[in-house]
């Protein structure tokens, strides 16, 4: 799979002498038209792809589909095929490392029109997190007007901007 950025946060400014914790996500990308199945979170003001972390030894397309049902109730996911790693560097706030390196492996994926029932953990619903399907270049002038304007934005608004740019110029989809 073609490595699409590798992005350092700002805080990471090099990794010598650091200790580093690599972190494997899966993203999908689900696209009706010019909508794509997004998940916006309140807390942040953001629109994302939906993903997560695969388990220990988790295949990574088993993973990726185990992540969309579960945020977005997708159902009957199929015609999956890779679109990109992001790859990045940021700071980990917990004791035991310095560096959390993330590594996202992104699919495109088709599904149901219909979503079905979401199994969101605790910290994803309080954090007021929800599946809609968005115009593109709307999620991406909403996230890049929250980059600019918020102080609430996350450490993913970046990468996920970025794809959402990608998708939209690879997809070819039409401004609104």
């Amino acid at each position: 799979m073609q490595n699409l950025k590798t992005h350092y946060h700002p805080e990471v400014i090099d990794l010598e002498n650091k200790s580093v914790f690599t972190r494997l996500t899966t993203r999908s990308i689900v696209i009706n038209g010019d909508s794509i199945l997004l998940l916006y979170t309140k807390r942040y003001e953001d629109y994302s792809l939906p993903g997560g972390g695969l388990d220990v030894n988790e295949d990574k397309i088993e993973g990726m589909k185990r992540e969309l049902n579960e945020e977005t109730g997708a159902q009957n996911i199929r015609n999956i095929k890779p679109f990109g790693i992001y790859e990045e560097y940021r700071p980990w706030y917990k004791p035991d490392f310095d560096v959390q390196h993330m590594i996202s492996y992104c699919y495109t994926c088709d599904i149901n029109t219909a979503l079905g029932n979401t199994s969101l953990e605790a910290y994803e619903t309080n954090n007021g997190m929800k599946a809609v399907w968005v115009n593109i270049h709307i999620a991406i002038a909403h996230n890049i007007k929250i980059m600019a304007t918020s102080d609430k934005k996350g450490m993913s608004i970046e990468r996920e901007t970025f794809l959402l740019q990608r998708i939209a110029e690879s997809k070819k989809l039409s401004s609104i």
